[in-house]
């Protein structure tokens, strides 16, 4: 046999696992591209996780609770909290405050509160013949006024220039507040007697209206089950500080810094637009509500590490700047429609910006 067959026998009866295969040039891999991570927006994140950490060491469920106010931290916003008693409207605010290393007050609104007894008052000092302002309660960095309805309208109306212009004026001084300046505030709607309503002028100024419900069953369960295992321990010892005051600046910052394409803010701007042209409403939003919409959105985009602003941020936050801007018409009102639903039905029916 010549050596010529012998070899083409070879090459026939050699195994599939003995050719050597080329490979081709499209399969070799290519480094994976790296991209600079927004250090700021990690901070952002790592410190809202943070805190989401500790609040969820105390509060089961409540999660569209938790994070509307981290979001109205980040935007620098007042956050007004709307629920039946014994529900964690008070607790949760206390406990968010409790992860922030800065200084916490609480005002418990009543019928006889005045003023003075907020804001403060000139006190005269007989040692150096002058009056002297001693601050009231109202300069801390996280306020938490709770039943705030249950405080007449004059009392009400003393926090109308702290809560938008972060400063109070007394005996035609001004004194500013300390940042950051952050009023959270609760309210039961189904108690009417002894209470007072807010006026669409104070409602303005927040920033939020948060309605919470009942828990779920499961949660129920969560609730007592972690009450029972503490002993009577108290819960506010189970959360650390977080942040201080000049970590929340920061973070308020890097918010403030998020960019936003002009047919977001045209979307912002149609979505309002509609609530004074609906004829289901008696009132419509204002200018401050556009601004309280675009704020919480960038703040909104900045936790979920973004460093723009999409369409779903501005629809995720909608209902809750607007909700208590807008005041449904007698009529439609006694049919038994709400904000929430002539909001809602805005927010699916305008257009989303592509």
């Amino acid at each position: 046999m010549s050596t010529e067959e012998n070899t083409s026998m070879s090459e026939e009866t050699r195994t599939p696992q003995e050719v050597p295969t080329p490979i081709p040039a499209e399969s070799t891999p290519t480094p994976t591209p790296s991209f600079e991570i927004n250090s700021e927006l990690k901070k952002l994140q790592d410190g809202v996780a943070a805190i989401r950490f500790e609040l969820n060491k105390v509060i089961v469920g409540q999660k569209e609770l938790i994070e509307a106010l981290i979001i109205g931290i980040v935007a620098d916003g007042n956050c007004l909290i709307e629920g039946v008693p014994g529900i964690a409207k008070t607790l949760s605010a206390k406990l968010l405050a409790k992860t922030m290393n800065v200084d916490f007050s609480r005002i418990q609104f009543t019928p006889d509160l005045m003023p003075s007894d907020i804001l403060g008052t000139s006190v005269f000092n007989p040692k150096n013949t002058e009056f002297e302002f001693k601050a009231g309660p109202i300069f801390s960095n996280i306020v938490l006024i709770d039943e705030i309805n249950r405080a007449p309208a004059k009392t009400q109306s003393a926090l109308f220039e702290a809560m938008a212009e972060k400063q109070i004026t007394i005996d035609g001084k001004q004194h500013t507040m300390e940042q950051p300046f952050i009023i959270l505030a609760t309210q039961n709607p189904i108690e009417q007697e002894g209470t007072y309503r807010l006026p669409e002028a104070q409602l303005d100024r927040f920033l939020f209206k948060i309605n919470i419900d009942y828990p779920t069953m499961e949660e129920e369960t969560q609730i007592l089950t972690a009450h029972n295992s503490r002993h009577g321990k108290d819960e506010m010892a189970e959360v650390k500080a977080i942040l201080n005051a000049q970590d929340i600046a920061e973070l308020q910052q890097i918010a403030k810094n998020v960019t936003v394409e002009s047919s977001i803010i045209n979307y912002i701007a149609k979505l309002v637009n509609q609530t004074r042209n609906h004829p289901m409403l008696y009132l419509g939003a204002s200018p401050r509500a556009s601004i309280s919409i675009l704020n919480a959105a960038k703040a909104k985009a900045a936790t979920n590490g973004r460093d723009f602003v999409i369409p779903e941020d501005v629809k995720s936050i909608a209902a809750l700047a607007l909700r208590h801007r807008v005041v449904v018409s007698p009529e439609k009102e006694m049919e038994g429609i709400s904000p929430d639903m002539i909001v809602q039905e805005m927010i699916e029916s305008t257009e989303i910006p592509r």
